[in-house]
């Protein structure tokens, strides 16, 4: 019992703490994209998730030495290139969100082609095990929604960048993005709960721990 209320506490602080850690990322974000001085400080916030996902692609490859190495390099390559860094690091924003987005979304996409497994389905075999006919139509029209809402979201990055002002692309792009994905979540849920009997479903965090199980074994789709 007492292992058991460890475990769920541990998971508890990680989930509050990475909760935190975004939504103090998001604000320093937004204020570095819409600041009206850039300085260093500003494009360092922009570049640091870009350096930390490929220090950890770099850290898991089976050629870490040579990948580090190369990291480093491109490290010097980007302070060398700090000054242009400082003036345009309004694009690695850009890149960031809408170019994660438009992955996010092909990599969805692509397995709704025919012959192909849709990307949930195969989430939810990793939960279910064995899906019901109801079940797997219904993962297909997921697959659907979460293609769009990647689409929908990568698109709309892009116009506001280039129509609207600065501040307000950065509020979209960095204010409203958790945001906007816990309401994808919840709404997607709620239809789930609502179309699906009870044996069929499971709740957003069975989904989380598939994608990651997914991921892990190597099952999980890339782009």
């Amino acid at each position: 019992m007492k292992a058991t209320h460890a475990t769920g506490f541990q998971q508890a602080w990680r989930w509050g703490a990475l909760l935190i850690l975004g939504i103090g990322y998001s604000v320093l974000a937004y204020r570095a994209a819409a600041s009206t001085r850039p300085d260093a400080l500003d494009a360092l916030v922009a570049i640091v998730p870009l350096l930390g996902l490929t220090f950890a692609i770099v850290w898991r490859s089976s050629r870490r030495t040579i990948m580090l190495a190369l990291w480093l390099a491109a490290c010097a390559g980007l302070y060398g290139a700090s000054a242009w860094l400082v003036t345009h690091y309004s694009w690695v924003f850009l890149l960031q969100h809408a170019g994660v987005y438009a992955l996010l979304c092909v990599a969805f996409g692509r397995t709704l082609r025919p012959g192909r497994t849709p990307m949930v389905t195969d989430f939810a075999r990793i939960v279910h095990r064995t899906l019901s006919p109801a079940l797997i139509g219904y993962t297909r029209s997921v697959t659907w929604a979460w293609t769009l809402y990647f689409g929908c979201i990568s698109g709309l990055s892009l116009l506001l960048f280039w129509l609207a002002p600065i501040a307000i692309w950065s509020a979209f792009a960095n204010l409203l993005d958790i945001p906007l994905l816990a309401l994808m979540f919840i709404g997607e849920y709620a239809v789930r709960c609502y179309v699906l009997p009870a044996a069929d479903r499971a709740g957003p965090l069975d989904a989380i721990r598939a994608y990651r199980q997914a991921s892990s074994s190597g099952t999980a789709r890339q782009p």
